[in-house]
């Protein structure tokens, strides 16, 4: 398993407490595929950490970044509707 970096930590932070229509005013298909191959993965493994009790450990390193299990979970929500696939 990666570590969280601090471009992930950011992202993650910046998408969790961004507001939409902001976000998605300001993407392209470059920055979505960009946030999509640094952080899809990531995101996707912790959402199966959360939701099908799979093994990845990815809540304790969140915490340690300091991401709340809400910002988490709104980073996914985001993502989601920016167009990125999690589940």
């Amino acid at each position: 398993m990666a570590k969280l970096t601090l471009e992930h930590i950011e992202i993650i932070k910046m998408l969790a407490n961004s507001d939409l229509m902001f976000l998605q005013n300001g993407m392209n298909d470059r920055i979505k595929k960009n946030i999509d191959d640094c952080l899809g993965d990531i995101l996707r493994q912790y959402y199966h950490e959360n939701t099908r009790m799979e093994k990845y450990e990815w809540s304790k390193e969140f915490e340690d970044a300091g991401i709340s299990i809400e910002d988490g979970k709104a980073a996914i929500s985001t993502a989601r509707r920016l167009g990125i696939d999690i589940s």
